[in-house]
């Protein structure tokens, strides 16, 4: 440590050798210690002519400062400070609504930090309350928050989290929503409908988001109803993974849209399963969550066929879609979805003996009552938490899917 290193701080009065005084330290990131230390009185350089013996670095004839064992003390609160918060993470802050505190958590415990103190309560009458418990003066806020049912309670809970967080003079606000509700409301498919997805974009934008970080959004054109940067990352590499662990011979394999909608996304996934061939069910949907399947285009005689969604309500369009693949001679049916709504009667459909197996994320918490025994939740803990850390350091997201 160097003498520039040094800051005294004293009142305006003469200092004297009993005036106490108090040593800030600091050397490249670490934080300053505060150590207490005494002025001792001048020492000469010699007294009848006899040489005195002075510390290393002290000036004959001048005011010696003592800092007993202040090297000590330096080492004791710089080490506790690095083990504790990294320097790279300092600015960091991860906060957790009430949708799925579960998710986050694991979150956390993907980039080594404690989540952040947020009281988040519910008055009598319904209305939310949201406080942050710590300071976030400065410091880039991610909020983890769903927007899954009860869709209209989690999403106000968010507003009310990212407002309280830019009262709070944030540095920046990323609103982290795994799930993005409304988001099927994308266009006007008739006459005086709403748009309620670009509605909710605009209230997340309004309420003090800087962006938003989302997993699986229904349809490309959310990204665009923002007025603030999107990072969209794709749930499909864990379930990937995890297909890759079942070993399923390329020529028996074969990527099914349930609908003419999902063809891009089912594409895609089919690209990185070694090119696998591609089916599509041609579905007519009469109203709201129902649908009938008409046809099938492609080949799935003898194959195992994987139905490939974003997410899975009602499952009246998969379940039905399973039904034909079984009728055109499939040998197995596997559902992959990223979200997990499971709206009644979607688990008695699920569980009817139809899929050999119901792969999902864990963007949605699942109910006990909705387990069964065909169904498995993969964790995309840490895509989100490795996307998190590349924004937070102006990394490439991108990276992440190439």
């Amino acid at each position: 440590m160097q003498a520039s290193s040094y800051r005294y701080l004293a009142g305006a009065k003469p200092l004297s050798t009993s005036t106490p005084l108090y040593l800030l330290t600091s050397a490249g990131r670490a934080p300053a210690v505060r150590v207490h230390c005494t002025l001792q009185e001048a020492r000469p350089a010699a007294v009848n002519g006899v040489p005195v013996g002075l510390p290393k670095g002290a000036v004959p004839n001048r005011p010696i400062l003592e800092v007993p064992d202040w090297e000590n003390q330096y080492r004791r609160h710089t080490a506790r400070h690095s083990q504790s918060t990294p320097a790279s993470l300092s600015r960091l802050r991860l906060f957790s609504g009430t949708a799925n505190p579960t998710l986050a958590n694991e979150v956390a415990h993907y980039l080594g930090l404690e989540l952040g103190k947020i009281k988040c309560k519910r008055f009598a009458d319904g209305e939310i309350y949201v406080q942050v418990q710590e300071s976030i003066r400065g410091c880039d806020v991610f909020l983890i928050q769903p927007t899954c049912p009860p869709v209209n309670d989690h999403l106000m809970e968010l507003l009310i989290m990212v407002d309280a967080c830019r009262r709070a003079s944030a540095r920046s606000i990323t609103a982290v929503v795994p799930y993005y509700g409304y988001a099927r409301a994308d266009r006007k498919v008739q006459g005086r409908e709403s748009i309620a997805a670009k509605l909710t974009a605009n209230l997340i934008t309004e309420a003090g988001a800087d962006r938003v970080l989302a997993i699986d959004l229904h349809s490309g054109q959310c990204v665009g109803y923002f007025d603030i940067p999107v990072d969209h990352v794709y749930g499909e590499s864990v379930i990937l993974d995890y297909l890759a662990s079942k070993r399923i011979a390329t020529g028996d394999l074969v990527v099914v849209s349930p609908d003419v909608g999902g063809v891009a996304r089912a594409r895609a996934f089919a690209k990185k399963l070694n090119d696998a061939p591609l089916a599509i069910v041609d579905k007519r949907r009469s109203a709201h969550n129902v649908s009938e399947v008409m046809n099938l285009i492609g080949d799935v005689k003898g194959k195992v066929a994987v139905l490939v969604d974003d997410m899975i309500d009602t499952a009246g369009t998969i379940t039905n879609a399973a039904k034909v693949l079984a009728k055109e001679g499939a040998r197995e049916v596997y559902a992959c979805a990223t979200h997990a709504v499971f709206s009644p009667p979607a688990v008695e459909r699920l569980s009817s003996g139809v899929f050999q197996e119901v792969i999902v994320a864990n963007t949605i918490p699942v109910a006990p009552e909705n387990v069964f025994p065909q169904l498995t939740i993969l964790s995309v803990a840490n895509l989100l938490g490795e996307t998190i850390w590349r924004v937070y350091n102006a990394a490439s997201v991108q990276a992440l899917r190439d």
